[in-house]
């Protein structure tokens, strides 16, 4: 009875069903509205693109700028009170990590990660109500000096400290908070 358990067709079926259930949970990504817009300064501005000129590493620009666009625009339209919109440009990114090319061609597409390599992001960002009045505009300078030492939920997600930085920004700059008394929310 056991050894019918763990045949080879019981495991293929095992692994089709795993196999779908995760399909389908992967398939099922949550839309963000659009009342969160993520503009990005011209790609040859970014020190990212900049400094990597020769186009190491699995991500291109255009995968790293969606994929954090799609995070940004999901967490803000997560965090920010029913109504109000966010434009945010990103005027400039530099990724946690770098290339050291001296390691030679079996590692040129390797980002290393190392203290001397941290994350940054230079944004500006307008908070809008929903008749498109501006409540607040500011700019912010993102660094995350010790993002090596900290935790991370997602090990195998190569934009996760430049993801927790973002997601840091918009707790501290947009949450709300319940005053003690009469439960109405307040700006900080």
């Amino acid at each position: 009875m056991i050894k019918n358990l763990f045949s080879p067709h019981a495991f293929s079926l095992l692994a089709a069903a795993l196999l779908g259930v995760a399909g389908s949970a992967a398939s099922a990504v949550p839309v963000a509205s659009d009342r969160v817009q993520i503009n990005w300064a011209p790609e040859q501005q970014l020190s990212e693109v900049k400094n990597n000129q020769f186009h190491r590493g699995w991500l291109r620009p255009k995968d790293w700028m969606q994929s954090l666009g799609d995070y940004l625009r999901q967490r803000a339209d997560a965090t920010l009170p029913a109504g109000e919109k966010l434009d945010v440009t990103i005027d400039d990114i530099k990724l946690a990590g770098d290339f050291e090319p001296w390691h030679g061609p079996d590692a040129e597409d390797i980002r290393f990660l190392k203290d001397i390599y941290p994350p940054r992001i230079d944004l500006h960002y307008r908070l809008l109500d929903a008749n498109g009045t501006v409540l607040r505009e500011g700019s912010s300078k993102l660094r995350d000096l010790s993002y090596l030492q900290r935790v991370v939920p997602n090990n195998s997600d190569p934009l996760r400290y430049d993801k927790r930085m973002l997601n840091e920004w918009l707790r501290k700059e947009f949450r709300s908070d319940v005053a003690s008394s009469g439960g109405a929310a307040q700006r900080p």
